[in-house]
């Protein structure tokens, strides 16, 4: 299909300033759909309130209103510039929530402004509980028990029927605002009230609890003529219970046996087609780790936060792609960025492992509660690529900016084991290293299991970790040999952590590992697993494989991002390496970003440039040494 003729001038409007449940993921994906229309000669108009994005800078947009991102102001904006169309899926849920107002209200029709992409229709079967329970039961996909409150007393009725606990979810929200586990009546009368209150229709589903089932996310993405494709599925290592921003999270999905992938595949792909979504969409899965039966969670009928993680992980642009789809175009007629020979009806391949850790605000406030549900804490977070589960994720807690070498929390060493052993079942944001101090102290892996729900597979990997650690410990420098050497960077440890295991300097270890011939190669991340050249990819680092990277003999300057958003350090970092870039790139400088955050628009591949060409070493921590072969 061509470009639609009927679309001239799109209104794109923000996200709004950063919060916790929405930060620079929407910036990141607002920014790929102005480019896209701008890309097709579109008109756009960009409506947002966060001066620090790179989003609202001249460049983006022909239009660009600084203002509130209220109902009244977008009218405003629509009177002057008169747009034939919005685009209310790339905004977050900010954006979402005010075309779908605009909409309902009649202002849209009064003005003949139209919805692009998804209609009002579709993002209300998503958004909507009600209707969302309606349509997935109409197609035979299974919903956990539940019941839609729009007040306090029928909330309280359901869940003296099912028994307690139960999950509160609000409708139109983000972050799971206003959501939360009820495990009695007083719990659930004070969640349900205020997500009651903080729903924009005034809407919450009130259902049984699956905690301890598997959560399994997939990011869909479908055209107007039906073609759709599932373009990456990740799984959330802690169970159902704890909000997927707050989950530790991989991708592809490791303990999914093939017919329980190919099963919620299908699954994901007839929601989108009933729902007739025409763009991206997360649809989120529970799933029994004792049998085939699953539920659907909930489908996010809009680019979401995992979208930016999904785009990440595999190098497909979601975002333009969802705005292409929005102007009118098809899968097979959308070009791949990043192979330069395949299109977006092509599925990505993963021939390597990425791992998301969330960066949560405890270390400014410490007196804050820790315990992590489905309402989400994070401000930010981290995404690390390895070829193995082990190095991916060492190399995603060093990249926390806390400290962290290793698995080992010191400040655990004052508990004894019995304490330790209460503290593996609470959710909190230090789980991770509660694990791995039970496992140094002896704890079973199957009492692990049944104290968090976290699968064995996952467990084993940590524990692979832990034994690493403790072997180290017992070894002088001398001691350490070519083979444990290799072992170590196989599974991702730093030069510091080892140097500090074996009681040694940093620069002894990087010495005795270049004299071994241990060097870091890097890899490329090209969507399709080697089977196309990339003419556009980024990178990590890796250890014992081969180096498929050529640097090049172009001038070349390296721009360090400034990682995760926390409290204190939000999106400007992103905003100033952009234009750094594109400075670089104007005198004829090779750009060359590090950077470890997924959700940002430096870490984009396809960033619009102004001249020359990028290398993305994205989501990385490296090695000082790796630093310096480029």
């Amino acid at each position: 299909m061509p470009k639609r003729r009927d679309v001239n001038t799109v209104l794109v409007i923000g996200s709004g300033p950063i919060i916790i449940g929405q930060a620079a993921e929407f910036d990141y994906a607002g920014t790929q759909a102005c480019r896209a229309l701008k890309e097709e000669g579109v008109r756009v108009i960009l409506v947002n309130s966060n001066p620090a994005t790179i989003m609202t800078d001249k460049y983006m947009a022909d239009r660009v209103y600084i203002e509130p991102l209220k109902a009244d102001v977008i009218k405003e904006v629509i009177k002057k510039e008169r747009p034939d169309s919005i685009l209310p899926t790339l905004g977050g849920q900010t954006g979402l929530n005010l075309a779908m107002e605009l909409a309902e209200s009649g202002f849209l029709d009064e003005y003949n402004v139209k919805l692009l992409g998804t209609t009002a229709e579709s993002i209300k079967k998503a958004e909507d509980r009600e209707a969302f329970k309606k349509t997935m039961e109409e197609i035979g996909e299974p919903v956990i028990e539940s019941a839609v409150a729009n007040d306090v007393e029928t909330a309280l009725e359901f869940a003296r029927r099912i028994g307690y606990p139960v999950v509160v979810r609000p409708a139109y929200t983000l972050g799971g605002t206003g959501g939360g586990i009820a495990n009695n009546e007083e719990e659930l009368a004070r969640i349900a009230a205020d997500g009651i209150r903080l729903s924009r229709v005034n809407q919450v589903l009130i259902e049984k609890s699956v905690a301890g089932w598997k959560e399994i996310e997939y990011e869909v993405i479908r055209d107007g003529k039906g073609n759709c494709i599932t373009v990456c599925n990740m799984e959330n290592i802690d169970p159902v219970g704890i909000h997927t921003g707050d989950s530790i999270v991989v991708a592809p999905s490791l303990t999914l046996r093939d017919k329980e992938y190919q099963m919620l595949r299908t699954a994901a792909i007839r929601i989108i087609d009933a729902l007739k979504i025409e763009g991206g969409c997360n649809v989120q899965f529970a799933l029994d780790p004792h049998s085939m039966k699953y539920y659907v969670i909930e489908v996010n009928p809009r680019v979401s936060r995992s979208s930016a993680l999904a785009s990440k992980a595999t190098g497909y642009p979601i975002a333009k792609v969802a705005t292409k789809i929005a102007l009118g175009y098809t899968l097979d007629e959308i070009k791949n960025s990043v192979t330069g020979k395949t299109f977006a009806c092509f599925e990505p391949a993963l021939d390597y492992v990425v791992v998301k850790i969330p960066r949560w605000p405890f270390d400014k406030f410490v007196n804050a509660d820790t315990t992590l549900g489905t309402k989400m804490k994070a401000t930010g977070e981290v995404m690390a690529i390895g070829s193995n589960f082990e190095m991916a994720l060492m190399k995603a807690v060093y990249s926390l900016e806390l400290g962290f070498d290793s698995l080992e929390l010191p400040r655990l060493s004052n508990f004894c084991d019995e304490e330790i052993a209460a503290m593996v079942e609470q959710k909190t944001h230090e789980r991770l290293f509660v694990i791995a101090e039970a496992m140094r102290r002896g704890m079973d892996v199957r009492d692990i299991h049944r104290k968090t729900g976290i699968d064995p597979f996952f467990l084993y990997k940590l524990l692979n970790v832990v034994k690493m650690e403790e072997e180290l410990k017992g070894m002088s420098l001398e001691q350490l040999d070519k083979q444990t050497l290799e072992r170590c960077k196989h599974m991702g440890f730093s030069d510091r952590a080892i140097a500090r295991f074996v009681k040694a300097r940093q620069e002894d270890i990087r010495e005795k590992r270049e004299q071994y011939g241990i060097t870091p190669v890097f890899k490329v991340v090209d969507t399709c697993a080697a089977e196309f050249e990339a003419v556009s990819p980024y990178y990590y680092s890796s250890y014992g494989c081969e180096d498929e990277v050529n640097p090049g003999k172009k001038r070349k300057v390296v721009i360090i991002g400034s990682g995760p958003i926390r409290i204190g350090q939000g999106i400007e970092f992103d905003y100033c390496s952009v234009h750094c870039i594109w400075a670089l790139e104007k005198l004829g400088y090779e750009a060359v970003i590090i950077n470890n955050n997924p959700e940002t628009v430096s870490t984009d591949m396809r960033r619009q440039t102004l001249q020359g060409s990028l290398k993305t070493w994205a989501l990385e921590y490296l090695p000082l040494k790796a630093r310096q072969r480029l």
